[in-house]
């Protein structure tokens, strides 16, 4: 090769490399991908941020924020659980915060410690951080700021949305656990009341009056890393805040064996049967599949379309809850009183652990046994709650 004509060659291909490392990026204005941000606020938490910008993405447009797992990261959920084809499809921009083993071993958020869930500091304020950098820097409309996110990251969405129900308009805590419950709710029923779990979340910021975030709540049936009785204590919690009954007010049958029982238009349980830990997703191309299978990451329901629906971002405002059905009244709610173990053969129950969950609710029984008895009301199909002096 001629040197006078490979030098030129070689210095104009260095300057352009140079131009591109050190030009202006976001993915606003170069080809969509996952970015991470250096620079968001003050970030008390240490976290690192993440975001995912769809090209040509208007001004106005909502933003999610989703919160992995222990043991993933920003990456790790960004690939697996469908959000960026959503993200492409009803134009939504994503931001995806990622914990480090510095803060924690296993990369959880730390969503037991006092000093990362109370508003104003730690991870919450962090997270908070990233969600005003996104307003200011891709458009995202305030009023349409959502949270989900799968186990460490499901009890970080409810620390999310308690310490801050100003900044999120709903939530989806995917096999998650209440707010400011500490690790003993990951592996055993707590007996608190409704009123106890409520006072929990206005605690996080007295005197807020509302509006409160919608809460949609997802878990399977077979979940052994949190027990299910997670998702009742939730759905207590959230509808004692809201002020609505722990009865549903409609149910409804979604595909992969999932159900869904509705709460007013407040609360959403949504009950995935014999799947274990982790985000249910549904590989494919249509429009209510999504997401690709891995650990902690299960074919049964694409989760993230349904919560987007129930967000409105496939188009307009959050769609109603479903007309209760004719058995969803009090008259066809036919009752049972049996010992755990009759409920657990029935096939009203399941036993986990020596304890025993009513079916659909999740609700805690106690001991798995034939010296205690429960009355349970069936309310939907395999749905049942605990109705002892009830009926």
């Amino acid at each position: 090769m001629n040197p006078r004509r490979f030098w030129p060659a070689l210095l104009a291909v260095v300057l352009t490399v140079a131009g591109i490392v050190t030009s202006p990026f976001s993915p606003a204005n170069a080809a969509a991908s996952l970015t991470q941000v250096g620079s968001f606020g003050s970030n008390p938490g240490a976290l690192r941020m993440y975001s995912y910008v769809p090209d040509g993405l208007p001004t106005g447009r909502p933003l999610v924020v989703a919160l992995h797992g222990c043991t993933q990261s920003a990456t790790d959920y960004y690939s697996h659980s469908g959000w960026p084809k959503y993200a492409d499809r009803y134009r939504a921009a994503l931001v995806f915060p990622e914990q480090t083993s510095a803060n924690n071993a296993l990369s959880c958020f730390n969503w037991f410690t006092a000093g990362d869930i109370a508003r104003g500091q730690g991870e919450a304020l962090s997270i908070r951080q990233m969600v005003d950098h996104a307003v200011r820097a891709y458009g995202a409309d305030p009023k349409r700021v959502y949270v989900t996110g799968l186990s460490a990251g499901g009890a970080m969405t409810a620390v999310m949305l308690a310490a801050y129900p100003d900044v999120f308009a709903g939530g989806a805590i995917v096999a998650g656990l209440p707010y400011n419950c500490g690790t003993i709710c990951q592996y055993q029923a707590q007996t608190k009341t409704p009123k106890q779990w409520g006072d929990l979340v206005r605690a996080a910021n007295p005197g807020y009056a509302g509006p409160w975030p919608r809460v949609g709540i997802w878990y399977g049936t077979a979940d052994t890393t949190v027990i299910p009785a997670n998702a009742t204590e939730l759905r207590d919690q959230w509808t004692n805040v809201w002020g609505v009954p722990q009865t549903p007010s409609s149910t409804a049958t979604l595909p992969g064996s999932t159900t869904v029982a509705h709460y007013s238009d407040a609360v959403s349980l949504y009950t995935v049967q014999g799947i274990g830990h982790g985000t249910p997703v549904a590989p494919g191309s249509a429009e209510n599949q999504c997401g690709t299978t891995g650990a902690y990451y299960l074919n049964s329901i694409c989760s993230s379309y349904y919560i987007a629906q129930s967000w409105g971002l496939g188009g307009g405002t959050p769609p109603p809850s479903p007309s209760p059905s004719p058995s969803a009244t009090p008259t066809a709610q036919p009752c049972f009183t049996a010992s755990n173990y009759a409920h657990t053969t029935a096939g009203r129950a399941t036993q986990s652990g020596g304890y025993t969950y009513a079916n659909g609710s999740g609700q805690a029984m106690g001991l798995w046994n034939t010296f205690t008895v429960h009355t349970l009301r069936q309310t939907g199909p395999n749905h049942y709650v605990l109705a002892d002096g009830q009926c």
